[in-house]
């Protein structure tokens, strides 16, 4: 049985992830098991979710993963745990452009068969926010709203009006919360500054969240809701892999600069036999003892530009390992770092290519082919991925590359090095893990 609830809202804006995360570390100072998982590729809001739970950070979602793969996903991430708390992404009905919600919020919770709360910034309106969360609650048929959290409530009386207005509704209030000015969490771009780039802050934020949580919310009743779900019939995930001879270590960057990292690639990596180890390009100098490969995430290099291109004898030596041919991969960020320069600042160089800033981003879901046979895909092979971020690569004349997509091909391939934009949830491709271990094992 997986006791579960997914905390969703009306838009972007309204609190959901703070309240979530607040939620999270508020249960688990009860005493309960607390299992965090986010709708959607976002890498940034399960950090949180991890620090709330002590637990590894999850996603789910049908486009990266499947529909089928949900489930399994959501037991094996809860295995062992009282209560798995889902943060929506979004507005609950919100999904793939063209798609009539596809991966949205509410598509998850009818796969999940969980209830919602939902959270309402109550700041600009008071007896309009019952009209809306009616309009919410009959939408869409398979979506359970199980109660509201009202936000940023101004006063007593303003609560009262609200309460009053949404008797008519039948959905009852679980949780009424006043303006706090101690809780803040910095943004940049499209949500929070990733957890790891502010650890010590982050910290110090959780008990402010869970007391501010406890002190307006009915723990109680929430768990009653998640109590009430369905019980989940498909089995577990499991990580598989093939592999039993000696195992292989694989770098993986880490620290402020790379906070992007799915929990199941570490996890399908470890079952064919690799070991990731922790490698922070901001500080450490050297790869770690028998590295036999390397993988380099998603982040935001462009904010530790100086201190990447500062140390130096880690990109040379990066560099020179790659050149001998050691597999890696890099999606994104890595990619950024892995080119001759970032912003006009010296990079690792593996890459005959520059990066910059932009003022303009990419955003979004993507279908992308194999151009060729390359060190994780074969020619035509198809995967789907998430796509966002605000730089520009310019490579040189001729460069191999990894994905086509739209017509356009992107990033830079062969048989030991992978690069490219594009995040791909290894969990849904599984194969792209299993040939990457065995890459790593060839080399090492």
């Amino acid at each position: 049985m997986v006791n579960r609830v997914v905390i969703a809202a009306p838009a972007s804006g309204h609190g959901k992830t703070t309240i979530a995360t607040g939620l999270m570390a508020a249960l688990r100072a009860r005493g309960l098991t607390v299992s965090g998982h986010k709708v959607g590729p976002d890498f940034i809001d399960p950090g949180y979710h991890s620090l709330a739970t002590g637990r590894p950070p999850r996603n789910l979602d049908p486009f990266l993963q499947g529909e089928d793969l949900l489930a399994p996903l959501l037991r094996h991430g809860s295995a062992g745990a009282d209560i798995a708390v889902i943060e929506g992404v979004m507005g609950l009905f919100d999904g793939q452009l063209g798609t009539e919600g596809y991966a949205s919020t509410a598509h998850v919770a009818r796969l999940l068969g969980a209830p919602v709360v939902l959270v309402v910034d109550a700041s600009a309106a008071s007896r309009s926010v019952a009209a809306m969360v009616l309009g919410f609650a009959h939408f869409e048929p398979g979506v359970q709203i199980a109660g509201v959290i009202l936000n940023k409530l101004g006063s007593p009386r303003h609560e009262e009006e609200i309460r009053a207005a949404l008797v008519r509704t039948g959905i009852p209030v679980l949780g009424a919360l006043r303006r706090s000015d101690d809780i803040h969490a910095p943004s940049r771009h499209l949500g929070l500054v990733p957890a790891a780039e502010r650890d010590a802050e982050s910290r110090e934020l959780l008990p402010k969240l869970a007391a501010w949580v406890s002190d307006g919310v009915d723990l109680e009743a929430i768990v009653r809701v998640a109590r009430s779900a369905p019980s989940l019939t498909a089995p577990a995930w499991e990580p598989t892999g093939s592999y039993s001879g000696p195992r292989r270590v694989v770098a993986a960057a880490a620290g402020p600069a790379f906070t992007f990292r799915y929990t199941e690639t570490v996890e399908l990596l470890a079952a064919s036999g690799v070991d990731v180890v922790d490698l922070d390009p901001l500080h450490d100098k050297a790869l770690p003892e028998g590295c036999a490969g390397l993988y380099f995430g998603g982040g935001f290099p462009e904010v530790h530009v100086e201190d990447l291109s500062a140390n130096a004898p880690l990109r040379e030596e990066l560099a020179a390992a790659i050149r001998r041919g050691m597999p890696v991969v890099a999606e994104c960020a890595g990619l950024l770092y892995l080119c001759r320069e970032l912003d006009g600042l010296p990079m690792v160089g593996a890459l005959d290519a520059s990066a910059v800033m932009t003022r303009r981003g990419a955003l979004g879901y993507r279908t992308a082919s194999a151009v060729q046979d390359h060190l994780l895909a074969r020619a035509g092979e198809r995967v789907t991925g998430h796509e966002f971020h605000r730089t520009v690569v310019t490579p040189r004349a001729g460069a191999v590359a990894a994905w086509e997509w739209d017509g356009a091909a992107e990033g830079f391939a062969s048989p030991t090095l992978h690069a490219s934009y594009l995040h791909v949830h290894w969990a849904g491709h599984p194969a792209l893990a299993r040939r990457f271990a065995a890459a790593v094992h060839a080399h090492g």
